[in-house]
């Protein structure tokens, strides 16, 4: 097989594993006019049409779906055979994808990237920060991080947070206006900022355990939002009460920016984990990558 035929392979599962040329681009490193012409040339080399696209999506023919069904496993083997050889490396080199939260790409990797950029001058790390469920496989990601509860029991997950704790607070100046609940069930008479799920598009019902008990809570208020900052942002302004991680609000809840309420229901949860398939032999870059954040114990 010639390298033009390889190339044009490559690009084709990368579009349609993607279903978009623009995420496609980004992960091969092309432009995405040269990322066409492969499509195109490939295509017109098989005689047969493997996309179909439209101005907003991409989605494979049916001769498409049997081509990337039959190269999708070659293609895991020979990252693999790739992977095996990095392994061997004195220095670790190579791109390292990750898929993460906003909230874990600021708690766990942006206080490493300069640390480790030193450490591994010969790795490149692409973070794409998505709140949604991602398939990681599927989407062509080395590894992504996530909530414990939530990586898939075939995925090898490592810790790379201690538990956190959420917690619901709200500025002295709402509290002063509105007497603080005793119970979730008193938050039905507050004005709450609501969270809306990126990943299934419901509004997150508040969580709360106590000796056994627990309830969770439908909240309303004036104001809903999908992004934790700006959750935080409202709650300083005296919006209503705020459902966050706790060490979001840290700093304003030491400088008594913010005040806690319903301290007692909000119990301690398992935190974030770096998960990866397990069948694949490790690139020597993710390794390196999981030296750096990962929590020894709890």
């Amino acid at each position: 097989m010639r390298g033009t035929e390889y190339a044009e392979l490559a690009a084709f599962v990368a579009v349609a594993q993607e279903r978009s040329f623009r995420r496609a681009s980004a992960r091969l490193g092309l432009s995405p006019s040269a990322l066409s012409h492969s499509i195109r040339g490939l295509e017109e080399r098989l005689g047969a049409r493997l996309l179909n696209r439209t101005t907003r999506s991409v989605a494979p023919t049916e001769a498409g779906l049997r081509l990337l069904e039959r190269l999708e496993p070659a293609f895991v083997e020979i990252s693999g055979a790739v992977e095996a050889v990095n392994a061997f490396s004195a220095r670790p080199s190579g791109t390292v994808r990750l898929n993460v939260p906003r909230m874990a790409a600021h708690m766990v990797l942006a206080p490493i990237f300069g640390r480790f950029a030193r450490a591994y001058p010969d790795v490149h790390l692409e973070v794409i920060a998505d709140d949604g469920m991602v398939d990681i496989v599927a989407r062509g990601f080395d590894a992504g991080i996530r909530l414990g509860e939530h990586v898939q029991r075939d995925m090898v997950a490592v810790r790379v947070t201690q538990d956190l704790r959420s917690v619901v607070v709200g500025s002295p100046g709402y509290l002063a206006a509105h007497p603080a609940p005793r119970t979730p069930r008193e938050l039905k008479g507050h004005a709450c900022i609501g969270y809306r799920m990126v990943s299934s598009g419901a509004l997150y019902r508040w969580e709360f355990e106590r000796r056994g008990v627990v309830l969770d809570v439908a909240v309303e208020g004036p104001l809903t939002l999908d992004d934790p900052d700006l959750t935080v942002a409202a709650a300083l302004d005296g919006v209503g009460l705020a459902h966050v991680i706790e060490s979001r609000v840290a700093d304003h809840l030491a400088a008594g920016r913010l005040v806690r309420v319903l301290d007692d229901w909000c119990p301690s949860f398992p935190g974030f984990f770096l998960y990866y398939p397990g069948r694949r032999q490790m690139p020597a870059a993710l390794r390196a990558l999981i030296d750096f954040v990962q929590v020894k114990g709890r």
